[in-house]
C-alpha cells in the first residue's frame, strides 16, 4: 500500500498535511524543456451515494511522478503532467510568447473510483477541472520563483501552489540563477517614519469589519432557477495560532468575488459560495411532515491567511442544524442581524437575508415569513405607540377633570 493510501484515513478527518515539495522534469532526449520543483494541497468536494456532499483535503503525495503523457512538442508549448494515487493527475500547459514564457493552462483530473481517496462516491471515472487564471510567467533564461501560497479555484477543485519554481526552455539542465518572483513574495518598502510608527507597541484589537455588502446568488437546474439568495455574510473562526494562542479572525465575503453554484432536487437544495480563499456550502432539506424547509448542513472551507498562522486550512462542517424554518412555498426573510452558529469555532452573521431553495417560479420570491427578530422589531414601536398614546389619554382626562373642578369653585351663591 502506498504512502497516499495510508495518508487517506486522516484526510477523510479533516486533517490537512503538510505538502512535500517535489521536483520534476520533462525531457526531450536528454535535454530539459520544463523545470517544476513545488508543493500542492488540494480540497475535493464530491457527491456521495447517499446524496449527501463531502470534501477530502490532500496533500501531492510521495508517489506523484512525471507522467509518460508529459512532452515537451518540439521544445515550442512543454507539457508536465503529473499522475499520483489511483489515476489522478495534475498538468500544466506552457508556451513561448517572443521572449518570455507562461502557463496557459492547468488542469486536474481524479479517479472517483479511488474509494481511498473518495470514499462512497456517487460518481464513477474521471472528472477532469481547469483553469487559465494562474498568473505564472517570465522571461526566457529566468526562473519563476513564489514561496507564498497561491490558490485557484475550479469547479469543485480548490488547488493550492506553494514553493514553486519554474522554468521552461532552461539554457541548461537546472534552473537559472535569475529569478522573477511573484507579487505575493515581494516585501512592500516602509518609509522609516512609518516604521519607528509600527514599532510602538500597542494593545489595540484589530477593527471588526463594517457590516458586509448583501450578494444576490441563485442556483439553476434544467427547469430554469430552482434557489435564490440574497444576504450579507460575515464568517467568525476562531483558531489556534503557531505558539499555541487562541485568536479570532472576522472577515466579510465579497459578493464582487464571489461565485455561486449548486444543485436542487425535490427535497434537498445546495448553494455552493467560492470567495477567493474562501468555499461555503449551504444545504436546504424539506421536512415532509411539518410541510416546512429548512438549513439542514452549512461547512466552510478557508485558509486563515495570517502570519500567526501561516496560511493554514480551516475546515468547519455541521449537519445537524435546523436554521431558517419557513413553510413551503414561502421565502424566508430577515433583515435584522442573526447568527447561524455552526460548531464552537465558527460562526456566520447573516445580514439583509432573503433564501427561497424550493418552489421558485419565474425566478421571483414568493410569499416571504419574517423571522422572528424582525417581528420583535415591529412590535417594540407599536408597544410604545400605544404607551404613548394611553399616557396622552391619561393627562388629556386629568386635564379635563382638573378644569371642571375649577370651574366649580367659583359658581354664583
Amino acid at each position: 500500500m502506498s504512502s497516499y493510501r495510508l495518508l487517506a484515513p486522516l484526510l477523510l478527518l479533516g486533517f490537512l498535511q503538510v505538502a512535500l515539495m517535489k521536483r520534476f522534469e520533462v525531457k526531450d532526449g536528454s535535454k530539459i524543456c520544463l523545470l517544476a520543483e513545488l508543493s500542492a494541497n488540494f480540497s475535493v468536494s464530491y457527491e456521495t451515494t447517499a446524496t449527501k456532499e463531502a470534501t477530502v483535503l490532500f496533500p501531492l503525495p510521495e508517489d506523484a511522478q512525471v507522467s509518460n503523457h508529459s512532452d515537451c512538442k518540439n521544445m515550442t508549448a512543454p507539457l508536465l503532467v503529473i499522475s499520483f494515487g489511483d489515476g489522478h493527475s495534475l498538468s500544466m500547459n506552457f508556451s513561448r510568447v517572443n521572449t518570455s514564457y507562461k502557463m496557459d493552462v492547468l488542469a486536474i483530473s481524479c479517479n472517483w473510483s479511488d474509494h481511498a481517496l473518495f470514499p462512497n462516491a456517487g460518481s464513477k471515472g474521471f472528472f477532469v477541472t481547469s483553469s487559465s487564471s494562474m498568473d505564472i510567467s517570465a522571461k526566457i533564461n529566468t526562473t519563476y520563483r513564489c514561496t507564498s501560497d497561491s490558490t485557484v479555484h475550479m469547479k469543485i477543485v480548490n488547488l493550492t501552489l506553494s514553493h514553486v519554481r519554474m522554468e521552461a526552455f532552461p539554457p541548461s539542465n537546472d534552473f537559472s540563477k535569475i529569478e522573477s518572483v511573484c507579487s505575493a513574495d515581494v516585501t512592500p518598502t516602509i518609509p522609516t517614519t512609518t516604521l519607528v510608527t509600527t514599532l510602538t507597541p500597542t494593545t489595540a484589537a484589530p477593527p471588526t469589519p463594517q457590516n458586509p455588502v448583501p450578494g444576490t446568488y441563485n442556483v439553476s437546474n434544467s427547469n430554469g432557477t430552482c434557489l435564490l439568495a440574497k444576504m450579507g455574510l460575515q464568517l467568525n473562526i476562531t483558531y489556534t495560532t503557531l505558539d499555541n494562542k487562541t485568536a479570532l479572525k472576522v472577515f466579510n465575503i465579497q459578493p464582487n468575488t464571489t461565485v455561486s453554484d449548486g444543485n436542487c432536487s425535490r427535497d434537498r437544495a445546495s448553494l455552493q459560495l467560492t470567495d477567493t480563499l474562501t468555499k461555503l456550502n449551504f444545504v436546504f432539506v424539506v421536512n415532509a411532515t411539518t410541510n416546512k424547509f429548512y438549513l439542514k448542513e452549512l461547512s466552510v472551507s478557508t485558509r486563515i491567511g495570517l502570519p500567526a498562522a501561516l496560511g493554514k486550512e480551516f475546515v468547519a462542517k455541521n449537519e445537524s442544524l435546523n436554521y431558517l424554518q419557513t413553510t413551503l412555498g414561502k421565502s424566508y426573510m430577515c433583515h435584522s442581524e442573526q447568527t447561524l452558529q455552526v460548531d464552537s469555532n465558527f460562526s456566520i452573521n447573516a445580514f439583509e437575508l432573503h433564501v427561497q431553495p424550493f418552489g421558485v417560479n419565474n425566478s421571483k420570491y414568493a410569499t416571504a415569513e419574517e423571522c422572528q427578530m424582525d417581528k420583535d422589531d415591529m412590535l417594540i414601536p407599536i408597544i410604545v405607540g400605544a404607551a404613548l398614546a394611553g399616557l396622552v389619554l391619561i393627562v388629556l382626562i386629568a386635564y379635563l377633570i382638573g378644569r371642571k373642578r375649577s370651574h366649580a369653585g367659583y359658581q354664583t351663591i
